[in-house]
């Protein structure tokens, strides 16, 4: 049978079944000349009367009997082929898996994972530092999300933007700098350590200083913010980072934290995925779990650094 004339196998079915031209015109619909017509086009196809006119009754030739037996089953299954796959979260055996940068690892991730093991706990997550170069090739990965600082999306990236935050200076509690306001002098003329793990931190203070030909000296990059701490406690380091991360940080450690000494962009932040993935009901329902972790502390310890910056730390 023609690939086109698929089409006509609903007909076909109907017409075994009711054995009426008809009951078949008014079950699907249609006036009795066009069902003739189909039938006239099927009785082509299959080389076969199928249906035989026996006074008021219409009888089925044998192969029209057989053919009412595999049709059940046959359109049975094309059907499925068009229904919307379900998701049960329980039964979901799926690996997750998840890029952003440690930070996210230490404060954000434990939730989202103790979410994960109550609503599918048959299911497991793979978590990796993000590297920002990796997102043109994100279509190439087995990653479903990655929650990262980006001032463009790629096309065929989908995305939902958990918020904004400036960028802050933090160093040891000890520093010379701390508790004041920074000039840029006192910016250039410390040297500063780097976090190199997770999206782009940077490129807001290379624009405002590379127009003016200044430049940063640079004492240590390193991929994790807890390495950053640990140098910034033991040296007279400077580090640029987002004031949402620094907040919770001096916080927790010997730290202080206080404004850039120039206007800089804002950084947006965004929870990203492929659109190969966009429709498929396991990743919405994981993306959906995962959102409101990651934009809930974003907002939230935004909210207190600005608020603190606001006090003059």
């Amino acid at each position: 049978m023609l690939k086109a004339n698929l089409n006509l196998l609903p007909t076909l079915k109907v017409l075994l079944e009711s054995r009426n031209i008809s009951r078949a015109a008014e079950l699907l619909h249609l006036s009795q000349p066009s069902i003739s017509k189909q039938l006239a086009q099927l009785r082509g196809e299959f080389g076969d009367e199928l249906l035989v006119r026996e006074g008021q009754r219409w009888l089925l030739t044998p192969r029209a009997e057989v053919l009412a037996a595999q049709l059940a089953d046959s359109l049975d299954a094309l059907e499925r082929l068009y229904e919307a796959p379900g998701f049960d979260p329980g039964r979901c055996e799926r690996v997750f898996r998840l890029a952003s940068s440690d930070y996210v690892a230490q404060h954000i991730l434990p939730d989202i994972c103790a979410a994960l093991a109550k609503e599918a706990p048959q299911a497991a997550l793979e978590y990796s530092m993000w590297d920002k170069r990796q997102l043109p090739q994100l279509w190439q990965s087995d990653l479903d999300l990655v929650s990262t600082i980006t001032e463009e999306v790629p096309d065929q990236i989908r995305g939902l933007h958990q918020g904004e935050d400036r960028l802050a200076v933090l160093m040891g509690s000890h520093h010379p700098l701390a508790g004041n306001s920074l000039t840029l002098e006192d910016y250039l003329a410390w040297p500063h350590i780097q976090v190199s793990g997770g999206g782009d931190k940077d490129s807001p203070v290379e624009q405002v200083l590379a127009p003016q030909g200044l430049s940063r000296r640079w004492f240590a990059r390193v991929p994790f913010f807890q390495a950053a701490v640990e140098v910034l406690l033991r040296t007279d380091c400077l580090m640029t980072m987002p004031a949402h991360i620094a907040w919770p940080l001096s916080c927790r450690h010997s730290l202080a934290f206080s404004d850039l000494p120039f206007p800089a962009r804002p950084q947006q932040y965004h929870l990203l995925w492929h659109q190969r993935h966009h429709q498929d009901p396991a990743h919405r329902w994981f993306r959906e779990l995962a959102y409101p972790f990651l934009r809930d502390h974003l907002q939230r310890t935004v909210g207190a650094s600005h608020k603190q910056l606001g006090q003059g730390v």
